[in-house]
């Protein structure tokens, strides 16, 4: 989920006990099910040991924070999460981030860029908590393999200019998780529920 440049900074932080923490929308059941037959077959076909644990998710923010922040941090996420109505994510065919990972194309970007606009007061709360910048969506992305080697990155991409891949799925939902590094199991610390698609923000006011 982090770049390099992210992970030395995790790192460095992890030493003053400072938390990563993801913001996360999952697919459907049926399309995550149809997801996870890829990440099988990308591990079939180039014999890489591709992470199956991880179940598919887009990343709507990265972040790091003490753990003391918590409560400051998941107030300012349901009041913007509360104003956010539901939306339909369609995933249609691959691309990838040289030279490591492969991902499915989100086809149209914007939900995520205006959650990810929104969020920035936790970014402003995060920064002046002497915590690193968040690292907010700005190319939302599902992937199917990460930290591959690039000769197996480069033919996995010419593959995969041959192949076609179309799901669509409602994020109904926005799920905090945190862990203690990279390698750490998530565990989920808050579930947003996004507003129903068509309702008024004012609408519970009556």
């Amino acid at each position: 989920m982090n770049n390099g440049a992210y992970n030395s900074t995790a790192e460095t932080w992890q030493q003053n006990a400072l938390l990563e923490y993801l913001l996360v929308g999952h697919p459907d059941r049926g399309v995550n099910n149809k997801i996870m037959e890829e990440k099988q077959q990308f591990i079939d076909d180039y014999n890489e040991n591709n992470d199956l644990k991880t179940k598919p998710h887009i990343t709507v923010a990265n972040f790091l924070a003490d753990e003391a922040m918590e409560p400051t941090i998941i107030r300012w996420m349901q009041r913007i999460c509360g104003a956010q109505q539901s939306f339909n994510v369609t995933l249609n065919n691959y691309s990838g981030f040289p030279p490591h990972t492969i991902y499915l194309r989100v086809q149209d970007p914007l939900p995520f860029q205006q959650l990810a606009k929104q969020l920035k007061t936790v970014d402003d709360f995060i920064r002046a908590s002497a915590c690193p910048p968040a690292k907010l969506i700005s190319k939302p992305h599902l992937s199917i393999a990460r930290i591959l080697p690039e000769h197996v990155y480069n033919k996995a991409m010419a593959d995969y200019a041959q192949k076609t891949f179309h799901a669509s799925f409602m994020i109904e939902e926005l799920i905090l998780l945190r862990r203690q590094h990279q390698f750490d199991t998530c565990k989920t610390i808050h579930v947003f529920r996004l507003r129903p698609t068509g309702s008024n923000i004012y609408s519970d006011v009556a």
